[in-house]
């Protein structure tokens, strides 16, 4: 499946675009973000950040779908 990935903060710093396009077999949010720690070197634990995916917060374990955009959220510090 295709799926869109946006990158915010550090996540896009890292990756080097604020969203790609991949072709993918991950079924779920968490195993799609161990494929993009390993494509991009991202250090972050799962458990660190939030996941959404077409722009509703959900659980790394639900089901992956053809033409989601998922977004990866690391935590952001402000002031």
């Amino acid at each position: 499946m295709t799926l869109r990935i946006r990158y915010f903060a550090v996540l896009r710093e890292k990756a080097g675009v604020s969203e790609e396009n991949i072709r993918t077999s991950a079924a779920t949010p968490a195993a799609l973000w161990e494929e993009l720690r390993q494509r991009h070197g991202f250090d972050a634990p799962l458990s660190a950040l939030s996941v959404a995916v077409n722009e509703e917060f959900v659980s790394p374990e639900r089901a992956l779908r053809d033409g989601d955009t998922v977004v990866f959220i690391p935590p952001v510090a402000g002031g």
